[in-house]
């Protein structure tokens, strides 16, 4: 049985990587889309992950599905589109490390995922199912990832969901938090960053914001606050983790890491057998994959193997 399996997104990043010397940004075209940037994390963490999504027939999609095989990603369930190409981001970085998105994403091959290229058998043989909102901004990878997630939760997977606004792929930001919402109530397991939860709860607070998330049934929540760590709630157990110090190079992948991170773990353990303190061991090893990963250039090769963390 496989431990994760992620739906949705696979792209290329075109990050900022400094400037040449007449002032000119220059690019690194690095693999990324968050949900196939969490099967990599875990991975390489010892988790048996598998990818479901859809790449263009060129030369990046050739790229793409070498860099999971390589990672030890299954790619079973990907698929190759005749019409669209592989979705592009580009990423600048700021002078403290913070990114800025711009996608050439419409159309493109990933929002062409029907339910048709899904193999329910990947569904059924999965420990947790996992995707984010950007598979909700258009169809039909909107319809795709909702059926692939109830289908998923009937054969018994935990659904694991991370709500990732990206303003500039929703027409509005009330179109965004509908549909956003939309999967709060079969997800088992939410990431959502600190600018993120005040869209699904109207309070920036984690205490509280939190708390009205776990009255709608998800059973854990994760806050991540960037460098003031990551806040997380199990029912009533509520703790915060802290970020190790590091010098950052981009934060382009953490969240993505921290999940995936925490992800491998609950998948040897479920949900049910969680208590306080592993919960808070699960927070720091996640918030030291995801510092590692900060202090590097890029998202899936930034990430860390276990003896890294270790």
């Amino acid at each position: 049985m496989t431990d994760i399996t992620a739906i949705g997104e696979i792209l290329i990043d075109l990050t900022q990587n400094g400037v040449t010397e007449a002032g000119i940004p220059k690019f690194n075209a690095n693999p990324g889309g968050a949900p196939a940037n969490l099967a990599v994390a875990a991975s390489r963490l010892g988790a048996k992950t598998a990818f479901i999504g859809r790449v263009g027939k060129d030369s990046f999609g050739d790229y793409l599905r070498k860099v999971l095989i390589d990672n030890g990603v299954s790619v079973e369930g990907m698929s190759a589109d005749e019409r669209e190409h592989t979705t592009l981001a580009v990423v600048s970085i700021d002078e403290k490390g913070e990114r800025s998105f711009t996608f050439y994403r419409d159309p493109s091959a990933d929002v062409n995922l029907c339910i048709e290229d899904v193999d329910e058998a990947l569904l059924k043989d999965t420990k947790i199912l996992h995707f984010g909102s950007v598979s909700l901004t258009a169809e039909p990878s909107r319809s795709t990832t909702l059926k692939a997630a109830e289908l998923a939760k009937k054969s018994g997977a935990i659904i694991s969901y991370d709500p990732n606004y990206r303003a500039n792929l929703w027409p509005d930001e009330k179109t965004a938090i509908r549909w956003m919402k939309e999967p709060l109530a079969i997800a088992d397991i939410l990431k959502v960053s600190d600018n993120e939860l005040p869209l699904l709860t109207g309070t920036d607070d984690p205490v509280e914001g939190t708390k009205i998330l776990s009255e709608m049934g998800i059973s854990l929540i994760f806050v991540t606050l960037g460098p003031d760590g990551a806040f997380y709630r199990f029912g009533d157990v509520t703790g915060t983790s802290p970020t190790p110090p590091v010098k950052v190079a981009d934060t382009n992948g953490a969240g993505d890491t921290f999940f995936g991170a925490a992800l491998s773990q609950i998948a040897k353990c479920g949900l049910k057998n969680l208590d306080e303190a592993e919960l808070k061991r699960i927070a720091d090893f996640a918030n030291k994959a995801a510092a590692i990963t900060t202090s590097r250039h890029g998202a899936i090769p930034a990430m860390p193997k276990l003896e890294e963390i270790q």
